[in-house]
């Protein structure tokens, strides 16, 4: 008979108590555990394992560059495998987007564009630009300068006295509005929040807006109306403000694309992508600009920003790998075609689970948001806390999915399954099987309705 060890005592703290058995390995979709235990990695860990545990080819990659050097210092040498990853990167961007800037994660990387943006300001003479407006809700990082920009009470509210918090439109939550208007018409008015916003805080005191052009876990996937970009790129070329879109969930062909902007044909100014670039191999993240805001920032003295591991060659080396694997492997392809079928699972687990509202998302970014009625898209009772319930309950079951709050943080529930791009149809029936004994388990706990 199969045991479960006890957990041993522990120095690391995090985010809670929580407590989970020791990962011992891991291998394409799967992760095992000290007990022997394999689990199915559905939210490839926070949406990062974009191709997989265990990439040969990575890992063999890796290893070349680790007999060579795992760490040149920029200042004093430059490197081949992050000159060949900007490279690369470069080529896969929208046009003018070619100066890259490499971290190693999503907040450094959204910390790192909010000081380029403000730094173009200087250099050409806008210092009055210092104001980023964003969304509500919306998540960009952890550090003091992404907080700020962040919109999501419960992350946020604790430092407000520590940071500048900065202005909101409302994010474009179409399907909840229950009105006359097309989704087109939606769209649009969405997007003209931001005119508004701009007007009132005055049009000279903005410097960009940040967006993620598919939304991450604080909206759980949430995809705008199509109408909504175009507007939002009129808009900030009619006041002189970048736009600036957070990739680093919905980038690295997460989406289907290789930018979640590149289902619109976006065209930002700066770019800040993550997780998926370096895929769980190494920590990377990079900031991408358009160099006409780059070149005026080192002609004024330099960029007055940095971090240690900027442009690791071990890191480098793995992106390098991750996209090639990506590439060679028709990953985005791959993504666009399981994504359909995982929505299309999805949707026909929302015939039978009436608690579910709303299934949305692009490529094998997809999420499903509960409600207490589909009329009026009111969400659960907070008390219940189905988002998190339904992970623990996944996670006995032996899959792992993400959840968070939709609404701001403070209610709303939502779960996201994002495995890796690599998953086929068949392992796709292994993920709705446990999938679909879990929402059973969760209505008959909370409740809540179900069909047949």
């Amino acid at each position: 008979m199969q045991t479960t060890a006890e957990p041993s005592a522990s120095h690391l703290f995090y985010q809670s108590r929580l407590r989970r058995p020791v990962g011992t390995h891991a291998e394409g979709i799967y992760i095992w555990d000290e007990n022997g235990r394999r689990v199915i990695d559905g939210s490839s860990g926070a949406m990062v394992v974009n191709i997989g545990h265990s990439n040969r080819n990575v890992l063999d990659a890796m290893k070349r560059q680790m007999d060579k050097a795992t760490f040149l210092y920029r200042l004093h040498f430059e490197n081949q495998p992050a000159e060949d990853l900007a490279r690369r990167l470069a080529g896969r961007m929208p046009e003018g987007l070619d100066k890259v800037f490499f971290v190693s994660g999503g907040s450094e990387a959204v910390e790192s564009a909010l000081k380029l943006a403000r730094q173009w300001a200087l250099a050409t003479d806008q210092g009055q630009r210092w104001k980023v407006i964003s969304r509500f809700p919306s998540y960009h990082g952890s550090t003091l300068g992404a907080l700020a920009v962040t919109g999501y009470d419960a992350l946020k509210k604790p430092f407000l006295p520590m940071l500048q918090d900065m202005p909101h439109i409302k994010a474009p939550t179409a399907y909840l509005d229950r009105d006359n208007f097309s989704m087109e018409e939606r769209g649009i008015r969405y997007a003209d929040l931001l005119e508004e916003k701009i007007q009132s805080e005055g049009p000279d005191s903005v410097l960009a807006f940040i967006m993620e052009p598919i939304g991450g876990a604080s909206t759980g996937a949430l995809v705008a109306p199509d109408s909504y970009y175009p507007r939002i790129r009129e808009i900030c070329d009619k006041y002189g403000i970048l736009l600036i879109h957070d990739e680093v969930m919905s980038g690295a062909g997460r989406t289907g694309k290789y930018l979640g902007g590149d289902h619109w044909n976006c065209r930002p100014d700066i770019i800040a992508l993550s997780k998926g670039l370096g895929a769980g191999y190494c920590p990377l993240g990079a900031m991408i600009a358009h160099n006409r805001l780059v070149q005026p920032v080192l002609d004024k003295g330099g960029f007055a920003h940095g971090y240690t591991y900027a442009g690791n060659p071990l890191a480098c080396a793995a992106g390098l790998a991750v996209l090639e694997e990506i590439e060679n492997q028709n990953l985005l392809e791959n993504a666009t075609t399981v994504g359909a079928l995982i929505k299309s699972e999805l949707e026909g687990l929302a015939d039978r689970y009436p608690f579910i509202g709303d299934v949305r998302g692009k490529g094998m970014l997809l999420a499903a948001e509960f409600v207490s009625d589909r009329e009026t898209m009111a969400p659960l009772p907070k008390h219940l806390e189905a988002h998190a319930r339904v992970v623990d309950i996944a996670y006995e079951r032996g899959l792992v999915i993400y959840s968070r709050r939709t609404r701001g943080g403070v209610e709303g529930d939502h779960f996201l399954v994002c495995p890796p791009m690599i998953t086929t149809p068949e392992q796709v029936g292994e993920i709705m099987h446990i999938l679909d004994g879990t929402l059973e388990q969760l209505a008959t706990e909370l409740k809540l309705p179900m069909r047949g």
